[in-house]
């Protein structure tokens, strides 16, 4: 069994690279068109990075295209989520083009194309043992969870669907959750929980959420 672990991995990995690879070159041109709306809608920075957990927990910078202005209250404090999110960085997260610069994480190796998304680091303390079990695969683009509901879950729901992916990983089940998600993404559903931005932000198991554009995703 082991060894069979050992080959899937450098299967999924050699798959991730060629994918990755030529993804970035394919879109290019996309990229190009995206990062300069941004810049003329949004302004500066163009990509949003943030340090997510990968994998076993450990830390890496997640690339994706900003979505939101800066925009602030007379009290300096950012406006809420909502009020800047812009049409474009709405029109990105539906169509799920913001994810696009992910494709620099694959092939760096801090991602793959298929795992349970990168959350927020300071979650990590709130996960409970089975719920941790996620960092047991590297995090990826899509996963199961993205297929069954993406943002419009329960975090129970979603940490169960993670850990489904983590026992029962193969290439027929990449295959399968690649398939639906270019579904999902035509559709355009599950992009959000109703009134947040994303997800509310997960506070642990017997916690409540309260809105973060970092919630989910």
């Amino acid at each position: 069994m082991a060894s069979a672990g050992v080959a899937f991995d450098a299967q999924k990995r050699l798959v991730d690279v060629v994918v990755a690879g030529v993804g970035l070159v394919v879109l290019s041109p996309l990229l190009a068109v995206i990062a300069v709306l941004v810049r003329l809608r949004m302004g500066s920075p163009v990509l949003f990075t943030q340090v997510r957990p990968g994998w076993r927990g450990a830390p890496f910078r997640l690339l994706k295209f900003r979505t939101m202005t800066d925009r602030r209250g007379p009290d300096g404090a950012l406006l809420p989520d909502a009020e800047r999110l812009t049409w474009l960085g709405r029109a990105l997260r539906t169509s799920s083009l913001d994810e696009l610069p992910e494709l620099v994480n694959v092939l760096r190796g801090d991602m793959s194309l298929v795992g349970p998304r990168p959350l927020l680091m300071e979650y990590l303390e709130l996960y409970t043992p089975e719920q941790a079990r996620r960092h047991e695969v590297r995090p990826g683009i899509t996963g199961w969870a993205q297929v069954n509901g993406r943002n419009d879950t329960t975090w129970d729901e979603r940490f169960a669907n993670d850990l489904y992916y983590v026992e029962h990983r193969s290439m027929r089940l990449d295959l399968q959750i690649l398939q639906r998600t270019v579904t999902q993404v035509f559709r355009g559903a599950g992009v959000s929980q109703a009134g947040e931005a994303t997800m509310a932000r997960f506070t642990g198991t017997a916690g409540t959420g309260v809105s973060d554009a970092a919630g989910g995703s």
